[in-house]
């Protein structure tokens, strides 16, 4: 088989062994990719399925450790924090960071809003003004429509909050959209807001359809979609951390407990004013937010997209964390748009994501919120503390050496030397590398 070569039509109706032997054979050795691919699989065949169902063409499960952060304080409460990543130095940098903020009354956190938003976008020829005197009636006719589907949500205390239109026809021909908020208390909503959009269009549809006054072209809406927006600035979390400067004596050597706090203030003011740091820096906040959105079965990409948004809120992209140093008193803070589940979707199903609420004590969406921002302001302070004192390589490094040896393949010994040569050395791939050489030479 030529490699790459189309593969011909019809791969997902295939069986997974089929699957697995077509895609092996675009490898140099076939039989040892399948028994590799097939070493991941899970030995309980009914847990297999349950994971091959949660996406489509699966041939085997990709491995990420999933770690733990003990002892986080989080408004007097004590969490032990799951965290699935696979970059060195998160979990070390949480932990870290979570002990250093122990000593020192622990994390504030609170939640802001959960409100979120889906959109009904449809194109209307007729005139503007006509609209705006229809849309009362469009709207009592939407919840009219979707009060079944809503029903077991407003009973939770969730459900449909407020409707509005917008005109776009500034920009767009005969562009209008429908904007909506929703609570959906413990879940994420996803399903829930996009049935009821979707049932919003039909009805829109409907509604112009009855309407006889209107001439024939006036009584056709153009539905272009109907989706839930993953921009959720109302569905906002805000934690943050602070003492007396004097408490941060000791961080630098060189530097008082204020002096350091001014310049710890300095690299995150950075952050605001230069998109190519507060991209880094930003990222290093999302090391703690994802770990934790990862391994309580939540969706990561969409938690990560409503931030970057959020961070660019005012013309620019910028730091999401911010410090304030006001009558002696260091104040760090992040606040983040979050829209996350404790029940329904993969929360529900993986079981490790079961297993991971239960840690944190069975918590409510909006206490996930603040766990998982949390951890998000703990990985953030520790990056900015390295980089401010002995540099981020140092530890990291120190937490990757263990991939650079199984990467040259050294063994146990092997291993066991360089931990120790390097335990007051810099860590460098080429370093570790050229004293796996020397070892060998002895």
């Amino acid at each position: 088989m030529a490699y790459r070569e189309h593969i011909k039509k019809g791969f997902s109706k295939l069986l997974k062994e089929e699957k697995l032997k077509l895609i092996a054979n675009y490898f140099e050795n076939p039989g040892e990719v399948v028994k590799l691919l097939k070493s991941y699989w899970h030995s309980d065949s009914k847990q297999q399925e349950l994971f091959d169902e949660f996406s489509e063409n699966t041939i085997t499960n990709f491995f990420i450790p999933y770690g733990i952060s003990p002892n986080v304080t989080i408004n007097g409460k004590n969490y032990i924090v799951p965290m699935v990543i696979e970059e060195s130095s998160v979990v070390a940098a949480a932990s870290a960071a979570a002990k250093f903020w122990g000593e020192r009354g622990g994390f504030h956190a609170e939640v802001i809003d959960v409100r979120k938003v889906g959109q009904v976008h449809f194109g209307w020829s007729g005139d503007k003004a006509k609209l705006q005197e229809l849309f009362p009636q469009i709207k009592e006719r939407l919840l009219a429509d979707t009060a079944g589907m809503t029903e077991k949500m407003v009973k939770r205390g969730g459900g449909i909050l407020n409707m509005e239109l917008l005109d776009f026809t500034d920009q767009i021909e005969d562009y209008y959209q429908i904007r909506v908020q929703f609570n959906t208390c413990d879940s994420m909503g996803a399903n829930f807001i996009n049935s009821a959009l979707e049932q919003f269009g039909h009805s829109l549809q409907d509604f112009f359809a009855e309407q006889k006054d209107l001439p024939e072209e006036l009584r056709k809406v153009e539905i272009i979609m109907t989706i839930l927006s993953n921009n959720t600035p109302d569905c906002r979390v805000k934690v943050w951390v602070e003492c007396p400067v004097k408490k941060m004596e000791g961080i630098d050597e060189h530097l008082s407990g204020a002096e350091y706090a001014k310049k710890f203030k300095k690299a995150v003011d950075i952050a605001h004013i230069d998109p190519y740091r507060a991209t880094t820096h930003n990222k290093g906040i999302y090391n703690g937010i994802d770990a934790v959105v990862i391994a309580t079965g939540n969706d990561f990409r969409a938690v990560e997209a409503a931030g970057h948004t959020y961070a660019s809120r005012n013309g620019r992209y910028e730091s999401l964390s911010s410090v304030t140093l006001d009558n002696d008193i260091f104040r760090f803070e992040l606040e983040v748009p979050m829209a996350l589940g404790t029940v329904g979707g993969l929360t529900s199903l993986h079981p490790l994501a079961k297993k991971s609420l239960e840690l944190l004590g069975n918590p409510t969406a909006s206490e996930l919120m603040m766990v998982a921002a949390t951890m998000g302001l703990a990985n953030n302070f520790s990056a900015v503390r390295s980089l401010t004192t002995k540099g981020i390589q140092a530890g990291h490094m120190k937490m990757h050496l263990n991939n650079i040896l199984n990467q040259l393949q050294a063994t146990e010994e092997e291993k066991r030397k360089a931990r120790e040569y390097f335990k007051d050395k810099t860590v460098s791939f080429d370093g570790v590398e050229k004293y796996l050489n020397s070892l060998k030479d002895k």
